[in-house]
């Protein structure tokens, strides 16, 4: 399954006129896409655990215990990398029932609600992101 695949579908969010930031319905939108997304990344590594176990087989041939070997390691680097995901939506979902979903860490500023439907474990705006990016690369 593809990584694209792995995030969340959803119908974007319309805000009625003069509905304030990160209202209930906004607040559950965003729960929604979360465990709806946690929910698909459990189902791959529940799908990955059965394939390693019912795939798994001592190869006579070292060529073929090489592949399987290598197969393994790629799959089981791409769950890590989702399990460090699941963790930072558990820690989404923990900031929208505390009401810190939704804005920067940083600067405490609105993140906005398309840059959560492109990034729902987001905790900062645009501008302070960017900023730390910049830094990044400045002193990498």
């Amino acid at each position: 399954m593809s990584e694209s695949n792995l995030e969340p579908s959803f119908t974007p969010y319309e805000p009625a006129d003069g509905e304030e930031y990160m209202s209930d319905a906004q607040l559950e939108h965003f729960r929604q896409l979360l465990l709806q997304w946690k929910k698909k990344l459990m189902e791959e590594v529940d799908r990955t655990m059965a394939h390693m176990k019912d795939d798994a087989a001592n190869f006579p041939d070292p060529n073929d215990r090489a592949s399987q070997e290598e197969e393994f390691t790629l799959e089981l680097r791409a769950r890590d990398r989702e399990r460090k995901l699941i963790k930072k939506i558990d820690e989404s979902l923990r900031n929208l029932e505390t009401g810190d979903y939704g804005y920067c860490v940083s600067c405490g500023v609105e993140i906005g609600v398309r840059r959560l439907e492109a990034r729902p474990t987001a905790t900062q705006c645009i501008d302070c992101k960017t900023l730390d990016e910049t830094r990044e690369r400045q002193f990498a």
